[in-house]
């Protein structure tokens, strides 16, 4: 079961070379793109929210309802092919996003390996703390799912990561 992490400029290489079964945007509302063409419309998750950890006027928080979403959607991946996860950079939204399907498809895994896992995929990735912590909340994680993100370090503030596959449990 394989997740894939990408920016926004490499999805439609990325879907054409990996086939996924689904597909999930993370981009600012005023950055959102259609439904895309080789998948079925209920296999294409968008947010729409900014990439930001705070509260911010004028722009989108991630808020629990989108990580509710996130989770929903997940749940109806059957892992037979890959799932895509992409935002604007591949960076911050989409790797928390990842993160946060995998810690989900196996409640009893150690979110410290699935982190220094996503590490040694990508040294660029630096999740959402955010859509991290609402997960470790909405999971029941008690606060290990932020504390394994905080963990990874930093990402030497790369303008935009390279596409990256996330191996996951079950």
């Amino acid at each position: 079961m394989t997740l894939v992490v990408c920016p926004l400029r490499y999805l439609d290489q990325v879907v054409a070379e990996r086939r996924p079964s689904h597909l999930i945007t993370l981009l600012a509302p005023h950055e959102m793109i259609g439904r895309h063409p080789d998948l079925a419309p209920e296999r294409h998750l968008r947010i729409g929210v900014d990439d930001i950890a705070f509260p911010q006027d004028g722009l989108v928080v991630p808020d629990g309802t989108a990580v509710e979403r996130i989770l929903d959607f997940g749940a109806g991946w059957d892992a037979a092919a890959p799932m895509v996860v992409h935002c604007f950079a591949g960076i911050s939204r989409s790797t928390a996003t990842a993160f946060v399907l995998a810690c989900a498809r196996d409640p009893a895994a150690d979110e410290a390996a699935i982190a220094q896992a996503m590490r040694r995929a990508s040294p660029h990735a630096f999740p959402n703390r955010r859509i991290v912590a609402l997960a470790d909340d909405i999971l029941g994680r008690g606060g290990r799912m932020l504390e394994a993100v905080e963990a990874m370090g930093g990402n030497n503030f790369v303008p935009e990561g390279a596409p990256f596959d996330l191996p996951v449990g079950r």
